[in-house]
């Protein structure tokens, strides 16, 4: 039997899971579940990684050890994990003593053949990505997430990764699919021909991390650690090369630049393929930490269960871009897709079964539904090869919407009333129970345990995952056999009901995760008012010279979708360049004119290469999305707000 192994990132423990993570973990279930049916011995692995100077600091806050700390959230993982029933074969944690070893094994082939070496570095850090900022001054914000670096000075081990720059072009250029979606490829190209500068792969300032053996105190930096978590899983198994690394789009040049470097330099075997993924967003705004905006798979499994979870990520997002989530989308496709549709034709066909045939299959045929099938098979088992889940889900619906109307035109209820007609009857309850049958074995992988019962209410007694996809032919339902207890496998859910259920269950497991993270528990407020932080003198304020301004001149900040690029006129010489983080609440072209608030006195940064001369001053509303102090009266340029 072929291998197949695939992989989701090593998720960082400095944030319990969200949906995100469970959005990364829940398509690999279904690619494992999709590859053993398709008769590969398919295997998959997630995992945590525990080291870095965030962790440190995160188990300071709870008042455990890096350990203990990473222990609970491991735990977390994992049984989150288990909650939306994923296959995970291997858990790889960072710190199990057996990933020691094989990093250190990777770091000593990259240095006998001539990759690494010994240096020091003096620079920007950004703490919460785990990276340095090239270009960046003291005082300066991360250019990705917009917070505070951190000025470093270490002696530190290099990694040549200079000398890839044209190797890792031909490999992308070899293997065309070793990157997808094409758009990720491309950004990666075009992000390795500017040429690759050597990568720190070692810290001394920290002491959580896998030491380096016989180089204290030097511990290896988080990607040389956490990447090498994919071999760690499997070493000896003879499944590496991964056949696939699952990620998010904000980790790819991670994966398909530095981590085939690594593997390159010491010799080992590349994967085959890195697919990044979109990103998930909540009502068209980027979930994250700072905007107070993230989902947890738990509250919707709880209440709506995990399949419904499943379906709707799988069929409302197209796989590789970026997808919107909100609970009235989610329970709007459960309802009509799943409740409505696939689960009312299961109970109208067996009811139908046991109302005119005893609850017995009867024998018979119709071929137009039949050709529908053998096709659907065909486009889903494409659909899915190509990963397109959301184009193979809609292949099966156009069978159930085939199989919904040849229902209503056949009339088995006029039938079942005409001696005559019955064994036209006998034809149309065995094709509708046939049709369901193969969407049952084609939609197993996306909705396990919703099958498992269609499967059982069938009368099917051959277990469902053993089924391969090569075998699955029109006419398998052997006529002569009992179906099943009948039951609602979907039952529709009231939409006001269920979301105020879930956003409960959100409040209560986002603060039982705080007290994880060592977040205080902030007090209760009035619904979407952010709680006073610590107060400040008066002496403190009036530092701060805040200048009523006019925006001149917008523009997009290249490579970001944050960053507006403005020239703003405070009644100085000449207008202020101030870089924003609100393009994702206006457009460029609506700013233009406008009288906004700036914050004048601060020190200039850099940001994406831009120096920008001060700081606009906006609002953050529930979702995350900013809010421009602005004026109701005419208020002059320059004017200095008390």
């Amino acid at each position: 039997m072929n291998k197949y192994y695939l992989t989701t990132p090593i998720y960082y423990v400095n944030a319990a899971p969200h949906i995100g993570h469970a959005y990364t973990t829940i398509v690999a279930d279904l690619i494992k579940r999709f590859k053993r049916m398709q008769g590969y011995d398919a295997v998959l692995t997630t995992g945590s990684d525990e080291h870095g100077v965030n962790v440190e600091r995160a188990a300071q806050r709870t008042g455990k050890t890096s350990k203990e700390f990473c222990d609970v959230i491991a735990a977390e993982f994992q049984r989150q994990w288990q909650m939306l029933h994923l296959g995970i074969d291997h858990f790889q944690r960072t710190t199990d003593p057996k990933h020691a070893r094989v990093v250190n094994d990777l770091f000593n082939r990259c240095r006998q053949n001539g990759y690494i070496y010994k240096g020091s570095y003096t620079g920007q850090y950004c703490i919460f990505d785990n990276l340095y900022v090239n270009e960046a001054k003291p005082g300066d914000l991360c250019p990705d997430c917009g917070r505070p670096t951190e000025t470093v000075t270490e002696e530190n081990f290099f990694f040549k990764l200079s000398e890839f720059t044209q190797r890792l072009l031909d490999l992308y250029e070899s293997q065309p699919g070793f990157i997808q979606p094409d758009t990720r490829r491309n950004e990666v190209m075009s992000f390795v021909r500017q040429g690759l500068t050597d990568l720190s792969i070692t810290r001394t300032n920290i002491k959580w991390g896998i030491p380096v053996d016989g180089e204290a105190p030097h511990v290896f930096y988080v990607w040389f650690d956490a990447l090498t978590a994919y071999k760690t899983a499997v070493e000896d198994q003879g499944l590496w090369p991964a056949d696939l690394h699952l990620i998010g789009k904000e980790i790819v040049r991670f994966h398909a630049v530095y981590w085939p470097a690594f593997l390159m330099a010491a010799g080992f075997e590349l994967p085959k393929k890195v697919f990044a993924h979109g990103w998930l967003l909540f009502e068209e705004s980027k979930m994250s930490k700072s905007r107070g905006n993230i989902v947890r798979a738990e509250p919707i499994q709880k209440v709506m269960g995990a399949d419904a979870l499943r379906y709707f990520l799988l069929r409302e997002i197209v796989f590789g871009q970026d997808g919107s989530f909100s609970y009235d989308a989610l329970i709007g496709r459960y309802n009509s897709e799943l409740a409505n549709g696939l689960g009312n034709l299961v109970s109208r066909t067996l009811t139908m079964i046991g109302q005119y045939r005893g609850g017995v299959v009867p024998p018979g045929t119709v071929d137009p539904i039949a050709d529908a099938a053998r096709q659907t098979i065909a486009d889903v088992s494409a659909a899915f090869d190509a990963f397109e889940f959301t184009r193979g889900l809609e292949a099966v619906w156009v069978l159930l919407s085939k199989l919904d109307k040849f229902i209503v035109e056949r009339a088995p209820w006029k039938m079942a009333k005409k001696p005559e007609a019955q064994a036209d009857l006998d034809a149309t309850l065995y094709t509708a129970a046939e049709a369901l049958r193969i969407a049952t074995v084609l939609l197993s992988p996306v909705l396990p345990q919703s099958a498992a019962k269609i499967w059982a209410q069938l009368g099917m007694t051959e277990p469902l995952e053993s089924l391969r996809l090569d075998a699955l032919t029109w006419g398998q339902l052997p006529p002569g056999q009992k179906i099943g207890e009948i039951s609602a496998v979907f039952p529709r859910i009231e939409a006001k009901d269920a979301i105020v259920k879930m956003q409960e269950l959100e409040t209560i497991v986002t603060a039982e995760q705080n007290v994880m993270l060592g977040k205080a528990p902030k007090p209760e407020m009035a619904a979407g008012v952010a709680p006073i932080s610590d107060r400040i003198a008066i002496d403190d304020f009036i530092k701060v010279d805040m200048r009523v301004g006019e925006v001149l001149s917008a523009e997009p900040v290249k490579g970001s979708d944050k960053l507006l690029h403005l020239k703003v006129s405070i009644g100085e010489p000449q207008p202020r360049t101030i870089v924003a983080g609100i393009a994702e609440a206006y457009t460029a072209q609506e700013l233009i004119g406008r009288k906004v608030v700036i914050v004048a006195n601060l020190q200039p940064r850099k940001l994406r290469g831009i120096e920008s001369n001060g700081m606009i001053v906006a609002g953050s509303i529930e979702g995350g999305k900013a809010v421009l102090a602005g004026f109701l009266e005419d208020v002059p340029i320059g004017a200095r707000l008390k």
